[in-house]
């Protein structure tokens, strides 16, 4: 694709715009940042309006702003599961992360797995909430970097160039990003993205209001645009006697992406970083405004069938590096003049930078407090503990970018469906330790493991599709593997703590 001069002017002047906001973070609310609750948490002091822009930033991401239209371009109204479940995400965020919130600020915890290790005195169990939500974490930044490679794609700035010494070198954009990334959150820790994610919901919200308006009056209305699309592309399939085929999958995606994605380390960081748990309450309210904008920014996929962009020689070149996910990119080029095509693809960038810098500093957290401290130096200090963290953060990104140039995107996508699998399992130890303190560690510790190879043979099973044919008394389910996992490891969890309990019972202290 050609390279337009005015969009790129205008990207590279939003993404420097930003990077300048990132390296400044550090001074903003200043703190001692060789403190880990201050580099990693902000100081505990982002009040509720910080805290709506800070998780509005870190769980909807560029990737939700490409990902959930390509699915609605290619598959059609099953993509559209991504709008009840932000829907029901925010019930659980009113009734279980404020009493969360205490725990961790009670003690000083800066992490999940350390409220973990305080409720049930086990290092082990702590040790897999931490590397759980590691691991479930980095195919997830790589997938920022999957974003940011696409609006790249779509400004038709080269990706490979010639470099004296090094011959032809791939990817040049992405490790540009990531050393910015790397830069800015090395320096500033959770402050900087806490900053940058004021200018892109700004941005966000933009180009959405301008793309539900613009486009469909250059297509003809709404109207038209649904009249133009094949029915089957906008209904789930039928239920049957025998099968209730697409119907359970929408409902079962949206419960298990519901009670997954706070779990996630970002989720936890953005909110232990609020100033109280009235904050947090508050912003169980008022974060669903964003709801709203995902239900248009996946209209924006049945737009793109209404505009043809798939069958446009023009955007050819984009559609077989990315398939469905050039489906947006593909859309603003085809409706916006250039100058508006620089914006929206600045607000998807900036969108992949917030996330990825959080994503990155609560991987940090956890491998410096649940791994480092826990297991390697127990009389760490609070600079060493904040050094570990920041060069861990680096290990990050790295290990994420590796996922993008070394293994082929789709990969890294399907490995995102293991994310939710793998980070559902810390559900009973994360939130019920809350409420149920007869719970023992050692069941919860198998009930983790059952959960996780279960979940993980079921994926696998099914060639990385997120929902496995259950047979209920002669009827076919299709059910996300995270929830049907889940049943699984609550039951090893729930029996066997009953058992051990029955044989000896645990003495616990008042909740």
């Amino acid at each position: 694709m050609k390279m337009d001069p005015v969009a790129v002017a205008i990207f590279l002047a939003l993404f420097g715009f930003v990077t300048l906001l990132g390296f400044t973070a550090g001074r903003w609310r200043r703190g001692d940042l060789d403190h880990l609750h201050e580099w990693g948490l902000g100081g505990r002091r982002f009040g509720t309006l910080v805290t709506w822009f800070l998780l509005g930033g870190d769980l909807y991401t560029a990737y939700t702003f490409v990902a959930v239209p390509a699915v609605m371009f290619g598959a059609g109204a099953s993509g559209f599961f991504a709008v009840p479940y932000t829907v029901l995400v925010y019930p659980i965020l009113f009734a279980v992360f404020p009493k969360l919130w205490a725990a961790a600020h009670a003690k000083g915890h800066v992490t999940a797995a350390d409220v973990v290790r305080d409720r049930f005195g086990s290092p082990l169990l702590a040790l897999a909430v931490a590397l759980t939500g590691i691991v479930a974490t980095m195919p997830y930044i790589a997938l920022q970097l999957v974003g940011m490679e696409v609006v790249i794609a779509g400004l038709g700035i080269p990706t490979t160039l010639a470099i004296p010494g090094l011959g032809a070198v791939r990817d040049v954009p992405l490790f540009a990003a990531f050393i910015v990334l790397a830069a800015y959150t090395y320096n500033s820790g959770l402050r900087a993205p806490a900053m940058i994610a004021i200018v892109k919901d700004a941005l966000l919200y933009v180009t959405v209001l301008a793309a539900v308006i613009v486009i469909p009056a250059e297509l003809g209305g709404y109207a038209k645009i649904f009249a133009s699309v094949d029915a089957k592309h906008l209904l789930l399939p039928p239920a049957s006697a025998g099968n209730l085929g697409g119907q359970s999958a929408y409902a079962t995606l949206a419960l298990g992406s519901a009670l997954a994605l706070l779990l996630y380390p970002h989720s936890v960081t953005g909110l232990l970083s609020a100033s109280s748990a009235n904050a947090v309450r508050r912003n169980a309210v008022i974060l669903p405004a964003y709801s709203i904008a995902l239900g248009l920014i996946a209209l924006l996929g049945t737009m793109a069938v209404a505009a043809g962009v798939k069958a446009d020689p023009a955007y050819a070149q984009g559609f077989k590096a990315f398939g469905n996910n050039f489906a947006v990119p593909a859309l603003f080029l085809h409706s916006f003049p250039a100058w508006f095509v620089g914006v929206a693809f600045a607000a998807v960038a900036i969108g992949a930078l917030v996330p990825a810098a959080i994503m990155s500093i609560a991987c940090a957290n956890l491998f410096t407090r649940n791994v480092f401290k826990e297991f390697l130096k127990p009389d760490a200090t609070h600079r060493e503990e904040t050094r570990i963290a920041k060069l861990a953060s680096l290990v990050v990104k790295l290990g994420a970018l590796f996922f993008i140039v070394e293994l082929p995107t789709q990969y890294a996508i399907n490995l995102q469906l293991l994310g939710g699998i793998w980070i559902i399992q810390t559900l009973p130890a994360v939130f019920l330790g809350l409420y149920l303190r007869r719970l023992r560690p050692g069941p919860l510790l198998l009930g983790w493991a059952a959960g996780i190879g279960a979940g993980t043979w079921m994926v696998v099973q099914t060639g990385f599709k997120p929902t496995f044919p259950l047979a209920i008394f002669g009827i076919t389910v299709p059910c996300y593997d995270a929830l049907s996992s889940l049943a699984l490891n609550l039951a090893v969890a729930l029996l066997l703590s009953a058992a051990a309990n029955a044989v000896s019972p645990r003495k616990t202290a008042a909740a």
